[in-house]
């Protein structure tokens, strides 16, 4: 299975430190965000890696290249500005091929187990399957419902996680590359027609968007080594 990594956005909302460093390639417990994701897919089995980058492009390929020194195979998705997450994912899928492949945000801290997802495909009647994850304070009103291992709209929501498997039918009716647009424009009639599953995970999970956000989990990751040293 491919994996695809999310590292194009302009990571606005973590100035001063994404004006002249991406924010994948911010440091968390000593190394860049992104270098941690790609250690997790290569504990999982995966070893063919797409990422698509648009902001400070060269500083996350030329640390990276292609990623043999991480042990894995890295294609680049070059984007000229940053086509939002559905527009992105759209423009890689020439290189991602015709079979399912798991997406993983470029700002994720995590500690799920990949390697459950890899060993699970899809459903025959699934277009994807989504992490779902209980709701951080900045999204308290979720993003979906989970009834049954369904994905829905309910009531009772959570936040999609930013890992999930898709498969590249999703995208089918899309006519041109360079679309932007989010990935949720082309999750909801899928949703709709009841053809996505999920879990639910309750393990450690950061969405590192904010500067607020970055602070806290690294005084938490240090906070947990001065604790085991």
């Amino acid at each position: 299975m491919k994996a695809m990594i999310l590292a194009a956005g302009l990571g606005a909302r973590l100035r001063p430190l994404t004006d002249r460093t991406p924010k994948p390639m911010i440091k968390v417990a000593g190394k860049p965000l992104l270098e941690h994701l790609i250690e997790r897919l290569v504990g999982a089995g995966i070893t063919e890696v797409v990422i698509n980058v648009s902001w400070l492009a060269d500083q996350i390929e030329d640390y990276f290249s292609d990623g043999s020194q991480f042990g894995v195979t890295i294609n680049w998705s070059r984007e000229d500005s940053p086509l939002e997450t559905g527009g992105g994912i759209s423009n890689a899928l020439p290189i991602l091929g015709s079979a399912p492949f798991l997406l993983i945000s470029g700002d994720i801290w995590t500690d799920f187990p990949i390697e459950t997802l890899v060993l699970k495909p899809l459903e025959s009647n699934n277009l994807a399957h989504l992490v779902l994850v209980d709701n951080p304070e900045h999204n308290l009103s979720g993003d979906f419902s989970l009834e049954h291992s369904r994905v829905g709209f309910g009531a009772e929501r959570h936040t999609y996680s930013g890992i999930s498997i898709l498969s590249p039918e999703l995208f089918k009716d899309i006519d041109a590359q360079g679309d932007i647009f989010p990935l949720r424009n082309i999750l909801r009639p899928a949703i709709l027609s009841d053809q996505i599953s999920g879990t639910l995970y309750s393990g450690e999970w950061c969405d590192v968007g904010t500067l607020e956000r970055y602070t806290h989990l690294t005084k938490q990751i240090a906070e947990s080594q001065d604790a085991t040293t």
